[in-house]
């Protein structure tokens, strides 16, 4: 249990840790366009009802420390994201926080903790977490679509592919050696999402090199046009 114990936080880690790249390429271009903010606002509201989760069961630690985290790196993405979101976007990602994790959480909390006592009350909380965390899982099916339509895998990176199906594994296995089925259950369908993700990245990863070949080609082309221009600019001065 020790060692699934660490296996658990460390794959975690690793999923929340994924999408640097995704956040570094944002940064790079200055720009979150062709990048969408759900993702991490369902995270967010995930890892904030799991915690409260883990409150109320008993020696649920590992749930603790790694939602945690999760917290704080997912409010990290997202305050990098509206920095270089468009205006649209920006707004949209507001009223996403507003009606998840502030409408919505609040609601549960409160109507959890002044309705409901002791077992009842964590096994509601329970089934919320169950039914939310197959919400995150889902969550990429927005990039996926994208990635059918485009035939690019840009925006979809295979590393938190790759991390997703790692941690949901593991969090399969701990939730059904401590008989926590709200947590084993909806991994089953997260390992599923993973290997989808992992599959379309195969299937379309030829096309996003094709495009990445062909965008510095034409960057090639705009670079050597702008040299002749200032050759024929030089060649004129008298």
């Amino acid at each position: 249990m020790l060692l699934l114990f660490f296996l658990g936080n460390i794959t975690s880690f690793l999923v929340f840790l994924a999408p640097v790249p995704t956040f570094y390429t944002i940064y790079k271009r200055k720009s979150a366009e062709g990048f969408q903010s759900i993702p991490y606002v369902v995270a967010l509201s995930s890892a904030m009802l799991l915690i409260y989760y883990g409150f109320l069961k008993t020696n649920a630690y590992l749930i603790i420390s790694i939602n945690a985290f999760g917290i704080a790196i997912e409010l990290t993405y997202l305050m990098l994201y509206m920095i270089y979101a468009s205006r649209k976007q920006k707004c949209f990602t507001m009223k996403l926080l507003l009606l998840l994790n502030i409408g919505a959480y609040g609601l549960i909390f409160v109507l959890t903790f002044s309705l409901l006592k002791g077992s009842n009350r964590v096994n509601a909380v329970g089934w919320i977490c169950a039914v939310y965390n197959v919400a995150v899982f889902a969550a990429p099916l927005s990039i996926m679509r994208r990635v059918i339509k485009t035939k690019s895998v840009e925006y979809m990176p295979v590393t938190l592919s790759m991390f997703l199906i790692s941690c949901a594994t593991m969090w399969f296995f701990y939730g059904f050696l401590v008989n926590d089925y709200f947590i084993a259950l909806p991994n089953v369908l997260g390992l599923l999402f993973g290997i989808a993700q992992i599959i379309l990245y195969f299937m379309y990863k030829d096309g996003s090199n094709k495009d990445v070949e062909l965008e510095k080609e034409m960057q090639k082309m705009e670079e050597a046009t702008t040299d002749n221009e200032n050759k024929e600019k030089i060649k004129a001065i008298p």
